[in-house]
């Protein structure tokens, strides 16, 4: 594969998962009052150790910068998904803990946002009627290809 192809393959797959996140995002606010990016970050909350993360850790999970994630964390805390607490060692870090209510709603979402994302791949013409099957497979293949061990 050349580095023009690399990059045309790579679009491919950008776009078809930008087009997933938006259609997971919409359908997840409808439903169940949050967006994706909180989805996310209540799922990584619930599977840390003590279901809490220093808050620049859960930036780098979710894909955000501090400030974003500042701001998510107090959209989250709004909604009483989660709470800040204070690293007790240094007093400086802090930390974003899921609380009960974010794992009953994460318990209550996961399943059917699961069940969302499997019909939204299978159905990928749903995202771009033009979009071929065959080549976004393809595009995955030779990108997964390059990646490394």
């Amino acid at each position: 594969m050349t580095a023009g192809d690399t990059g045309a393959e790579w679009a491919r797959i950008a776009t078809f998962a930008s087009a997933v996140d938006a259609s997971l995002g919409k359908w997840l606010t409808e439903r169940y009052g949050i967006g994706l990016t909180e989805y996310r970050a209540i799922a990584h909350l619930a599977q840390a150790p003590d279901r809490e993360l220093r808050v620049n850790d859960l930036a780098q999970k979710v894909g955000l910068n501090q400030s974003s994630v500042t701001r998510l964390v107090s959209r989250l805390e709004s909604k009483d998904l989660t709470v800040r607490d204070v690293c007790p060692d240094d007093g400086r870090g802090v930390y974003a803990v899921i609380t009960e209510r974010g794992r009953t709603l994460l318990q209550e979402v996961r399943a059917p946002y699961e069940e969302r994302l499997l019909e939204l791949l299978r159905d990928a013409r749903v995202h771009d009627p033009h979009l071929d099957p065959a080549r976004l497979r393809s595009a995955f293949a030779a990108i997964g290809d390059l990646v490394g061990p």
